[in-house]
């Protein structure tokens, strides 16, 4: 039985605790959370032990940590838990700072402790199954990925303020897809911006509408497009143009009835957000943390793959800043 303590008890800690409960083999030992009434909620739905985070990370009886916590305190968490010899799942961003991320590979390294970057939509049955038959060749070589992904409503300003931007926020799930697929490493990004669904967004330096273009070293090209607006439901879409075909992931809806009249043919909305569009992910990439743990085989994404897309979440925010592109240093 593997023993999970649970570092923040919020809305993702609320998904990976409702996703360890239908694991067989694995279960939420301990939660903490910097708001009490947060913890003993999900304490009383798992049956774990409450714990302030150093106890919880120090108690012999956690095996592993899921770090979902706000962002800036990952990096303290991650080397105490390190430290402890726990393995760690983190959510994404690991850190708002490359350099920070690099002194956590370090500790996770030199500590021997399994770490896994938790993009969930790497285990989207619809986007795995794509990537697979890319990567059998089903459509020949990659040419060209595009990526669409836009939310039904833009977050509160004051999120905005400390998010560290779209690019780093909503975007860095594309950018991680973006390496997923190309199979290539992007050596270049070109990125635009602008704020055009809430103009407090522009404001507070920030852009609700962008798109990043994606250049590798063998020409490869990813187009990303980003909208903090879609008044139809959560847009979740992606196509691989390749030398021999092409492959797309349609939107999930939120039921498959369609319907014809003399007005034409009509269905329905996209789901409306990621707890119901990725519920399916979320569930996936739990159980594989929890079997690859078991098994003892490496885990992917990995810490290393959260610093790439990191470094390009910072590249795509400099080149729109200052209009650009930006090449990417290889680590």
């Amino acid at each position: 039985m593997l023993n999970i303590g649970l570092l923040g008890c919020g809305r993702i800690g609320a998904v990976h605790a409702a996703s360890i409960s239908r694991i067989a083999g694995a279960r939420v030992t301990a939660v903490s959370d910097a708001m009490p009434a947060a913890a003993q909620a999900l304490a009383a739905k798992t049956g774990a032990q409450v714990m302030d985070s150093d106890t919880l990370i120090a108690n012999n009886e956690v095996d592993a940590v899921v770090i979902g916590t706000p962002t800036d305190t990952h990096y303290a968490l991650i080397h105490a838990a390190a430290a402890a010899g726990k393995a760690i799942f983190c959510e994404k961003p690991i850190d708002m700072s490359a350099d920070r991320i690099r002194d956590c590979i370090k500790a996770v390294e030199q500590a021997g402790a399994p770490f896994m970057t938790a993009f969930n939509r790497r285990f989207d049955p619809n986007f795995a199954h794509l990537q697979a038959s890319l990567a059998q060749g089903d459509i020949g070589d990659a040419e060209i990925v595009t990526i669409l992904s836009r939310d039904p409503s833009p977050p509160p300003v004051s999120y905005v303020k400390s998010s560290g931007g779209i690019f780093r926020d909503m975007m860095i799930h594309d950018l991680d897809m973006a390496r997923f697929l190309l199979g290539e490493e992007p050596t270049s990004v070109f990125a635009v911006g602008s704020a055009l669904v809430d103009a407090e967004i522009g404001a507070a330096g920030d852009a609700d509408t962008a798109a990043v273009t994606l250049t590798t070293a063998s020409g490869k090209i990813c187009q990303i497009s980003n909208s903090r607006r879609a008044t139809y439901g959560y847009d979740q879409r992606i196509e691989v143009h390749g030398s021999t075909g092409m492959l797309r992931a349609a939107n999930v809806h939120e039921h498959t009835v369609e319907i014809a009249t003399q007005s034409g043919f009509a269905t329905a909305p996209a789901q409306h957000f990621f707890l119901e569009r990725y519920e399916a992910a979320y569930l996936a990439e739990m159980t594989y943390f929890v079997s690859a743990l078991g098994a003892g085989t490496a885990l992917r994404p990995d810490i290393t793959d959260g610093l790439r897309a990191q470094m390009l979440a910072d590249a795509a925010t400099q080149s729109w800043t200052t209009g650009q592109p930006v090449n990417i240093a290889e680590g």
